[in-house]
C-alpha cells in the first residue's frame, strides 16, 4: 500500500501520494477511442498539452509557473507517455495491451530508462512539517529551483513510478470493449469495463456475434 504519511507537494498544495501516482493513469489515457473508430490524442498540440495540464493543476508540481507549454515540452511528454503505456501494457499481462499503441511499444529497459531519466530531471529532498494538532507530515520538495518544465515532467515521471510500484498496478486492465483503448483500474472486481458505455457496446457486439452463429455465419463472412 501507499504509505499514507508520504505525501508529494505542487505548488503550495499538498497531496497524497495515491493521488499522485493516478495522474499516470491520466496520461496513458490522453489516448483514446474518438467516437468514430479510430483513436484520439488529447496531446496532439501545445493546445491540448496546456488544457490537460491546466485541468491538473493543483497536482502537478510546476504547472502553476509553467505558462504556455513549448514544443520542447510536449514532446517530453509525449515520449513520457510512451514509456508509461509501454510499461502498463507489461503491468497487464498475460491480457492483451491497449490496441492504441500495440504494434509501436517501447522496449521495456528503454521504456524505464526513459521513465528513471525524467524523474531525475528534478532532484527532491524530504521535509518534515508539523503543525499544531495534527501529526507530523513528510513532504518531498524539489531541491534548487528547477524550470518549471522540468519540474512538470518529472512530477509525471515520480507520479508514473509510483502507481507501477503501487497496489494499483495489479488492478489495471485494458479494455477489452470493441474500439476502446483505454488502460483502466479496476474499482471492484467484477469489472470488466473502463466505462459502463463501453460495457454496453461490448455487450451489443457478443449479442450480434451469437446472432450470426445462429444464422450460420462467421465474422466477416457476407453470409452471416
Amino acid at each position: 500500500m501507499y504509505p499514507p504519511h508520504v505525501l508529494m507537494v505542487a505548488g503550495d498544495a499538498t497531496i497524497s501520494a495515491m493521488e499522485t501516482a493516478r495522474l499516470a493513469l491520466d496520461l496513458a489515457v490522453t489516448l483514446r477511442h474518438d467516437g468514430h473508430g479510430g483513436v484520439a490524442d488529447d496531446l496532439a498540440d501545445t493546445a491540448g498539452l496546456a488544457a490537460w495540464v491546466a485541468e491538473r493543476a493543483a497536482l502537478l508540481d510546476g504547472a502553476q509557473d509553467l505558462g504556455t507549454p513549448d514544443e520542447s515540452l510536449l514532446a517530453a511528454v509525449r515520449e513520457l507517455r510512451s514509456a508509461v503505456r509501454s510499461l502498463f501494457a507489461r503491468a497487464v499481462r498475460p491480457g492483451p495491451p491497449s490496441a492504441a499503441d500495440a504494434h509501436r511499444l517501447l522496449p521495456e529497459d528503454e521504456a524505464i530508462r526513459r521513465l528513471n531519466a525524467a524523474a531525475a530531471r528534478v532532484p527532491t529532498a524530504p521535509r518534515l512539517s508539523w503543525e499544531p494538532d495534527a501529526p507530523p507530515a513528510l513532504r518531498d520538495l524539489p531541491a534548487g529551483t528547477p524550470p518549471a518544465a522540468d519540474r512538470l515532467t518529472a512530477a509525471l515521471a515520480r507520479a508514473a513510478i509510483s502507481f507501477l510500484h503501487g497496489p494499483d498496478r495489479e488492478l489495471l486492465r485494458a479494455c477489452p470493449a470493441p474500439r476502446c483503448v483505454r488502460y483502466f483500474v479496476k474499482d471492484h472486481a467484477r469489472q470488466e469495463w473502463c466505462t459502463p458505455s463501453c460495457g454496453n457496446r461490448a455487450r451489443v457486439a457478443r449479442h450480434h456475434e451469437r446472432h450470426r452463429e445462429q444464422r450460420g455465419g462467421a465474422p466477416g463472412n457476407p453470409s452471416g
